[in-house]
């Protein structure tokens, strides 16, 4: 016997069909929500796990099930019952692991390994294990269109996508991860919903046209019938935590989220997170994406904030990458000079109520009273590669001493660092913006809007993407191959060696307690724009690094230890170390006062 349950309140009619066998259910009136009715039954007998099933509304086409946890043939098909509770999880000594002090790395299912898939992702957990790492964050996984994408566009949240390994197979990725010792963060979209298959508004109000976002009518948590839409998104945070045991959510642009309601859902998503990891006992977290630099989003329950644990703060990388690659374009036209880097690697925002020259506005608020470890940042993500026309990585446009500098900055960094894909040994496959759409229309457009959204950069639209200057098509299968890992990278020397510098910096960030305090007031940085050289203060540990176009004489003391450098032209005399350009070294000074001002 199983019990079919679905949410759609202005229906006169449900049924739901097992491959042609229609049962009709009745109206609860009084629903597993805090809203009274809307809701439709159905015991069925012999319709346990592995039976397909879809839903009718009003004798219309069959719907897979808004919390459907398995969609075997894709965003139209019917849905699969899945039993949580009959996998066989062999994690119980995992005991979780806090977000202040881990190494994130971030990865795509589909391109980290030539399988795609998750069981394709575990053969390379050895990996990020011997590299330090703490968790992986996989980009969303929910089922989109087609069988490749990014996963932004997600319209059956609950149903880890089939082309991936469904259920089980994130459950056996996740059960491996921890047996590495390697949490998994899960990224998820609540903002929007996907262009094809969203049958969402055909059960109930989940969109309202009261808010307008980049996407359209806003996902409606604060209008009519609003509170079994807000616990639809917290039943489902709160699935990924619990039956597929991840150990935090990362919660993409929640500054698209609209919701006017005296309790914010996403305070209320904080404090049910809370609850279950108390229930669980291991710690769970929330990291939010959002581009407005308001602290209110990470400050406590008690202090008017909502209560997440971290956000992620991308100036930092637009502070890192502008200094590093020279680039003035879009957004990074409000970054650049030497000083704002520094200010970027004291307190991660350098919008903080200052004017933007890009926005033409002010922008911002102070993170002051924030520790280090509620910010997450990067010098590489999805957005940042796969956002640019031909997705080129930092290892395309800088220079290997650049990429250690920018690398020994991230990873000395007060703040949680994120690493992405291959970032670790400079890898030279792009990640690019691909897609699958099975919908010929659907696809055309996005490709053709793909191409129109880079035409004011320069790139040429009568130009096929195979040529110089030509944007790639999102839509091509070859974008998507072109975009994995090429794991035989690892056989060339200066990728073992970059990787080897990786290894050498989250060893020293694990066993040096300076580089892991999160207190920013304890962070100093000083600069030289005209000559290159930047300095960090972490206590006793000094990061000294050149970005000039000529050698640099840092003054150290007799006293001073050497705990990494990033190039053996580094070399010493009795009070400095003399720096070639585009280098860093990590020194252990003992003492306070010796500061490069």
């Amino acid at each position: 016997m199983h019990e079919f349950r679905v949410w759609s309140p202005g229906r006169r009619r449900v049924e739901v069909d097992l491959a042609g066998r229609r049962v009709p259910m009745r109206r609860d009136h009084t629903g597993p929500g805090a809203a009274p009715g809307g809701w439709w039954t159905a015991s069925v007998d012999g319709a346990g796990a592995g039976v397909d099933y879809a839903f009718r509304l009003d004798e219309g086409p069959p719907r897979p099930d808004p919390r459907s946890a398995c969609q075997p043939q894709g965003i139209h098909g019917p849905s699969r019952v899945v039993d949580h509770a009959a996998f066989g999880w062999t994690d119980a000594s995992w005991r979780g692991l806090p977000l202040a002090g881990s190494v994130l790395y971030e990865c795509h299912i589909g391109t980290f390994s030539a399988e795609g898939t998750f069981d394709g992702a575990i053969a390379h957990l050895g990996h990020l294990a011997g590299l330090g790492v703490d968790a992986i964050e996989l980009m969303p996984v929910a089922e989109f269109s087609g069988p490749r994408g990014w996963g932004y566009d997600g319209v059956d949240l609950f149903a880890p996508h089939h082309a991936y390994g469904g259920p089980d197979g994130l459950k056996r990725l996740v059960d491996a991860a921890h047996s590495r010792g390697l949490g998994v963060i899960m990224d998820v979209v609540y903002n929007h919903l996907g262009p094809a298959g969203n049958y969402l508004p055909e059960f109930g109000p989940y969109f309202s046209a009261r808010h307008r976002t980049n996407w359209g009518a806003a996902v409606n948590f604060d209008g009519p019938g609003s509170d079994e839409v807000r616990r639809f998104v917290i039943d489902n945070a709160l699935m990924w935590l619990r039956d597929y045991h991840c150990d935090g959510l990362r919660l993409d642009a929640v500054h698209a989220i609209v919701d006017h309601s005296a309790t914010h859902i996403l305070e209320e998503l904080a404090a049910e997170v809370a609850a279950l990891a108390a229930h669980l006992g291991r710690p769970l977290f929330l990291v939010a994406e959002s581009d407005l630099n308001d602290p209110r989003f990470v400050r406590g329950r008690d202090a008017g904030g909502y209560g997440l644990d971290a956000s992620w703060a991308d100036e930092w990388h637009h502070a890192l990458h502008a200094t590093l690659t020279g680039e003035r374009s879009g957004y990074y036209e409000d970054f650049g000079p030497l000083p704002l880097l520094a200010k970027a690697l004291r307190q991660a925002w350098v919008y903080d109520g200052i004017y933007s020259p890009h926005r033409q506005r002010t922008h911002g608020r102070s993170p002051a009273g924030l520790a280090g470890s509620q910010f997450v940042v990067a010098t590489q993500n999805h957005d940042q590669v796969g956002n640019r026309a031909a997705g080129e990585r930092a290892s395309a446009l800088m220079s290997g001493g650049r990429l250690r500098v920018a690398a020994a900055l991230l990873l000395t960094a007060p703040f949680v660092p994120l690493l992405f894909q291959g970032e670790e040994w400079g890898a030279t496959t792009p990640f690019q913006y691909f897609t699958g759409h099975e919908d010929p229309e659907l696809g055309a457009a996005v490709s053709e809007g793909r191409r129109h959204e880079f035409a004011s950069f320069g790139w040429d639209l009568e130009k096929g993407e195979g040529e110089e200057g030509g944007v790639p098509d999102p839509q091509d299968p070859a974008t998507f191959e072109r975009s994995k890992l090429e794991w035989r990278e690892l056989d060339i020397e200066r990728h073992r060696d970059l990787l080897a510098w990786y290894r050498t910096l989250i060893a020293l960030r694990r066993n040096t307690p300076d580089l892991t305090d999160p207190r920013l007031e304890r962070v100093e940085t000083a600069c030289d724009p005209g000559l290159g050289w930047l300095t960090v203060r972490r206590g006793a540990v000094l990061v000294a690094a050149n970005l000039g176009d000529r050698e640099w004489a840092c003054p150290v003391s007799l006293t001073t230890n050497l705990l990494a450098a990033s190039d053996p032209r580094i070399t010493r005399r009795t009070e400095s170390l003399l720096l070639p350009p585009d280098t860093v070294t990590i020194l252990e000074t003992g003492r306070r006062d010796n500061d490069v001002r």
